[in-house]
């Protein structure tokens, strides 16, 4: 009897261990953790989520997870039931992680965090709890945006130097205002061309600065994808011609393909309404970055515009027969200044912000842009868009706001 009460009081000694070494260990660390039940009851926070929050401890615990843990938007309003990730997760078994959420606190003051939400599983695999971990990005939010509006301003006002100098050289390379040899035209070619590149550099910096703090306009409305996307088949194929691509308009299957040959003569088919949720002239954007670049890296074959969907998603690609992009660098495309490092890109030159800017301007619309691609077979970069009904489009379509002069497409 001697030796198991021993055995007893050394596992019970071991236990209440190890339950002061998980609490110093929780209550060490500088990022705020709170752990929550399935009924969303706080069941345990550490002096940094309790700082963070503005709650004591022993207040917190025990009382639902909305009222010490309240996320909002930027304008300081409180999320939506539907789009606050508290409530996301208990419905997912997947973690989810928020770069930047912005936090009530008891004094209703905004804190910038970033989230990250881990589900915590029964034995049965259901969702049982949920461990959020946080910490104040508010310094970092801020000189991020102090270097978004820097690039900004500086952008817009380097712009006007650079079209006068532009516009100088256009009236110098013209045979009705002036007359220059051979060779000083040759200069004054390259000087106009590198002018042109830094006037689109400066652009696209200031248009990418605005994709990143919200302030990129955008007037959406129902689209047609399938007339949008013939329409500007029509529209880019003289680009291709130059080079002697073949350009086609492919919707949903192989055998409905609608050829935009060197003739102009267009083989109409019957398809089914895509329509879309997005500022049309935005979207054009994206699909004459995506050609353009297609026809740059493509020597020879052709570049293919396709169009299929479902009841939910609407998928548009742009397909190429260029040399296609190694595997290791098709996570990067569409991170801002990221280019393919090859003798291509090196030759044809470009901003490293035409992908990225594209990929802002899906997510405005909930879409995602993606690439796949193989060395020597091609590359495709595909756009997923969520799928209007026609009764939704036909509602949206009855009061079309006006509309402001967007920036120039940028291009890589």
């Amino acid at each position: 009897m001697l030796g198991f009460g021993s055995k007893s009081r050394q596992a019970a000694s071991a236990a209440v261990g190890g339950k002061d070494r998980f609490e110093t260990i929780i209550n060490s660390i500088a990022d705020g953790v709170i752990m929550i039940d399935k009924q969303q009851v706080v069941q345990l926070l550490n002096p940094a989520a309790a700082e963070l929050c503005g709650w004591k401890i022993d207040e917190a615990t025990g009382i639902n997870v909305n009222q010490v843990f309240k996320l909002a938007n930027k304008k300081g309003e409180p999320l939506k039931t539907s789009e606050d990730p508290l409530h996301k997760i208990m419905e997912s078994d997947k973690p989810i992680r928020v770069d930047e959420a912005f936090l009530l606190n008891r004094n209703n003051s905004q804190v910038a965090i970033s989230l990250s939400l881990t589900p915590l599983p029964d034995p049965e695999g259901h969702v049982s709890g949920v461990v959020a971990v946080f910490r104040d990005v508010s310094t970092e939010t801020a000189q991020q945006q102090q270097r978004a509006d820097f690039i900004s301003t500086a952008s817009h006002e380097m712009r006007t130097p650079v079209a006068a100098i532009e516009g100088y050289l256009a009236l110098a390379l013209n045979e009705k205002v002036a007359t220059i040899d051979a060779r000083a035209r040759d200069y004054l070619d390259k000087a106009h061309a590198s002018a042109q590149h830094l006037g689109q550099l400066f652009q696209d910096l200031l248009t990418s600065a605005k994709a990143e703090d919200g302030r990129l306009t955008s007037h959406p409305t129902a689209v047609e994808l399938g007339s949008f996307l013939d329409k500007l088949t029509s529209d880019l194929r003289l680009v291709a011609e130059k080079k002697g691509l073949f350009v086609e308009f492919v919707v949903g299957s192989k055998d409905s393909v609608i050829n935009a040959t060197k003739s102009g003569a267009i083989q109409k088919v019957v398809r089914p309404l895509y329509y879309v949720y997005v500022d049309p002239d935005r979207l054009r954007e994206v699909i004459t970055n995506l050609f353009d670049n297609a026809v740059k890296y493509t020597p020879e074959g052709k570049v293919s515009l396709g169009l299929t969907g479902d009841g939910n998603v609407v998928q548009c690609y742009v397909r190429d027969t260029g040399p296609g992009i190694p595997a290791e660098d098709l996570p990067h495309l569409f991170q801002k200044f990221y280019r393919v490092d090859n003798s291509a890109t090196r030759t044809i030159g470009g901003t490293g912000l035409g992908l990225f800017i594209c990929r802002k301007i899906i997510e405005l619309y909930s879409g995602r842009i993606w690439a796949e691609s193989e060395v020597g077979k091609g590359s495709t970069f595909y756009i997923n868009l969520p799928r209007l009904s026609d009764q939704k489009a036909a509602e949206l379509q009855k009061a079309v706001p006006a509309v402001e002069p967007l920036e120039p497409s940028s291009s890589l």
